[in-house]
């Protein structure tokens, strides 16, 4: 339908509200589909990618055929890649917890080594999926290119999180956007600035 003026924009935002709302609903389903353990991550990989083809102009496709065709491709590397994100988390986290029940006993220079290491995993959990929905290099090579962006485009990183960081703050105040809009909206914006990054480094090559 062509048409203009606020007839055209009212027609673009519920169009995009409606995608939003079926983006988020099918996340849901797939990740649930994988029991969550093994459905999240490449629910969330398959989101970006919708996102990513979006940012492209591809904004008619089949959300259903292409979330489902993205999650059977990126399944088995998607879980290598969030799993082992989720065990190194794990182990800083019973880091965290002897230091806390160290009494104050923790040497000066394990406490840096220790902030440096949580400060090099919040790069990678912030850049390794956006990564992996682009480039779909190996593990490695992914975690490192996630530390070197995070690093060097630190103001992006925290540009990220402070938008993921809003979107669930306003999703606990509003719970009613947890089923529709919360993931989707938080996939868009996590995809757009990364994508941004990735074409301006392209561009610099």
């Amino acid at each position: 339908m062509n048409v203009d003026g606020f007839t055209g924009s009212l027609n673009t935002i519920l169009t995009w509200i409606t995608r939003l709302a079926f983006l988020n609903i099918v996340w849901i389903i797939f990740s649930i589909k994988g029991l969550f353990i093994a459905g999240i991550f490449p629910s969330t990989i398959a989101a970006l990618d919708i996102c990513r083809k979006w940012r492209e102009g591809e904004h008619d496709l089949s959300i259903w055929k292409t979330f489902k065709r993205f999650y059977r491709k990126e399944f088995l590397v998607s879980n290598i890649l969030g799993w082992t994100i989720m065990l190194i988390g794990t182990l800083l986290y019973l880091n965290f917890l002897v230091m806390s029940n160290s009494h104050g006993k923790v040497p000066i220079i394990v406490l840096i080594a220790f902030y440096l290491i949580t400060f090099l995993y919040i790069m990678i959990v912030i850049w390794s999926f956006p990564l992996q929905s682009r480039y779909h290099a190996s593990l490695f090579q992914q975690i490192k290119n996630a530390i070197i962006i995070g690093v060097v485009k630190i103001h992006y990183t925290f540009a990220i999180l402070i938008l993921l960081f809003f979107v669930f703050y306003i999703s606990l105040k509003l719970p009613g956007m947890l089923p529709f809009f919360t993931f989707s909206i938080t996939l868009l914006c996590w995809s757009w600035i990364s994508e941004y990054i990735f074409k301006e480094i392209e561009v610099a090559k």
